[in-house]
This record gives structure tokens, C-alpha cells and sequence, in this order.
């Protein structure tokens, strides 16, 4: 028993500890030393996932690019049957006046690379093929054009959102060209579920490239804003007064019924897409 009169509280070591504190303080260290190595463990297998992420969704070489253009034809003839059979209502933008500014009366006609040229008098003569994948692809932490590295990833992403953000105000008698309705869709899938994001698309003799977006899911559509690069022919939009995701692809692409894109995430990641054109539904021609 202790003695009252030495001034310990009973329980208490001379030291002034309770044993079951010591106790409890050296397994809470052990705990903390346990946590920051199992927290240390989680940061990295999550830094790790989070590259292979990247690294899986960025575009980087085709290896068979016949086979790859196949599974392009073959999604393309299901995303326009799915579409058909699910959206008997095809004019999106009609609930949405606000966003849906941009609309023309033919909004699925669309834009050969002759119609483009003669839009853009002494632009081009020869289309700049952006073929995500093929001639243009990822590598390590560098973008390629043929053999040869032309960015870093991180560069190449950058070039795009100057491309998207160097678009002006159009003025109210802009004249616009139609570049057509497409169905957004994972690419190097030749099958997949019904797209749920549609873009309207159109480009002024300025170069600027409207429009909208719209998500079936969400029943939201918003307007889009970019810009196409009169030198490099790359064109790049984004959300109207977002900063992303970037989208963008060859103003050459969108002439065709499908168009690989990338979209340009905030935190570095990039991932390849397939814009499908969608055919102008019978009994629309004409209608506002």
C-alpha cells in the first residue's frame, strides 16, 4: 500500500506515470509508426494506380491499325442503330434556348474537306492527319508525331488549352459552318452501351469553333467554345467557362464519320476517345 503521506497517488509510479499511460503511450506510438508506413504504403499504391490509369487511357501506339479502324466501323453502325432506337426525339436542343444559342437550321449536315477549305480561302490545301494512336501517340512521359517526340505530354496538353481559350467573342453576323452532330464513345471497342454525350458542332470563318454538349443521363446541355489553329489545323474546345476537360482532334477529323479525339483532364490525364457522326434522322431536314 502506498503511503499517503510521500504525496504518490496510488497507482502511480514514482516517476509520476501511470503504468497502464505507459502502456497505452507506447502502443500509440507503435500505432502511429504502423499507420504512417501503412499511409505512407496506401499514398504510393495510390500515386501508382493513378499513373497505370493514366497510362491505360492515354493514346499510345496502335499496333494494328487495320484492325483498329475496324472496330471504329463497326461501333460506328451500332452507336447510330442504339441512337436511333433510343432517342426518338433527336433535337436535343430545342428545351434548351439558352445553352442551344449556336443552332442553325440543318444541324446534322456536316462538312466535307472541301467545304472547309472554301471556308478557310488559302488555309490549307492538303488536311493535317491527327491519327491518335497511329501517327500521333504517347510514349514514357513524351507525345510523337511519326518517330519523332514533339512534347511532353504535359506540353501537349497545354498547347490544346491555349488552342480552346484563344477563341474571341463572335460577332452577331458571324456566319457559321455546320460541322455536324456526333455521339461520344469510348474507342478501341468495337460493341459497347448506348452514348449518353452528344456534341453540335459548327466552326466561323474565324475559326471559332460553338456549340454544344449535351448529356442524355443528366438531361443537361451546355454551350462549348474553342478555336481551331489556322497553322496547325488542330482544333480544341472545351465547356463555356470551364477550363476542363479539353477535347480536341483534327478539324480533318470531324470531315469524317468517325473521329478519334483527346480529352485533357485538370490533373494530367489523358484519354482517347471516338466522336461518332450521327446521320441526319428522316423527317428533320429543315426543322428549327
Amino acid at each position: 500500500m502506498n503511503n499517503p503521506q510521500s504525496g504518490q497517488r496510488p497507482g502511480v509510479d514514482a516517476a509520476g506515470n501511470r503504468p497502464d499511460r505507459v502502456d497505452n503511450r507506447a502502443d500509440n506510438r507503435t500505432d502511429r509508426v504502423d499507420n504512417r508506413g501503412d499511409n505512407r504504403s496506401d499514398r504510393a499504391g495510390n500515386r501508382s494506380d493513378n499513373r497505370a490509369d493514366r497510362v491505360d487511357n492515354r493514346p499510345d501506339r496502335i499496333e494494328n491499325r487495320g484492325e483498329r479502324q475496324g472496330q471504329r466501323q463497326t461501333r460506328r453502325d451500332e452507336v447510330r442503330n442504339q441512337f436511333r432506337d433510343n432517342h426518338p426525339r433527336y433535337d436535343f436542343w430545342r428545351g434548351h434556348p439558352n445553352a442551344a444559342r449556336w443552332r442553325w437550321n440543318r444541324p446534322y449536315r456536316w462538312a466535307t474537306w472541301g467545304l472547309i477549305t472554301g471556308w478557310f480561302p488559302g488555309a490549307w490545301s492538303q488536311p493535317v492527319s491527327y491519327s491518335y494512336g497511329d501517327n500521333i501517340y504517347y510514349q514514357d512521359d513524351s507525345v510523337y508525331y511519326g518517330d519523332k517526340a514533339v512534347a511532353s505530354s504535359e506540353e501537349y496538353a497545354q498547347q490544346a488549352q491555349t488552342i480552346a481559350t484563344s477563341a474571341t467573342e463572335p460577332a452577331d453576323d458571324a456566319e457559321w459552318l455546320p460541322l455536324g452532330v456526333f455521339a461520344m464513345t469510348q474507342d478501341g471497342q468495337s460493341s459497347g452501351p448506348p452514348p449518353t454525350i452528344f456534341l453540335q458542332l459548327t466552326v466561323s470563318k474565324e475559326g471559332v469553333i460553338a456549340g454544344t454538349v449535351t448529356n442524355t443521363e443528366t438531361d443537361k446541355t451546355q454551350a462549348i467554345e474553342g478555336m481551331v489553329d489556322k497553322k496547325t489545323q488542330r482544333s480544341a474546345w472545351v465547356i463555356e467557362g470551364k477550363d476542363s476537360p479539353i477535347m480536341e482532334t483534327g478539324i480533318a477529323n470531324l470531315t469524317k464519320d468517325e473521329a478519334p479525339v483527346l480529352l485533357h483532364f485538370a490533373d494530367g490525364q489523358t484519354q482517347q476517345w471516338l466522336l461518332v457522326r450521327l446521320e441526319e434522322p428522316e423527317g428533320e431536314a429543315g426543322s428549327k
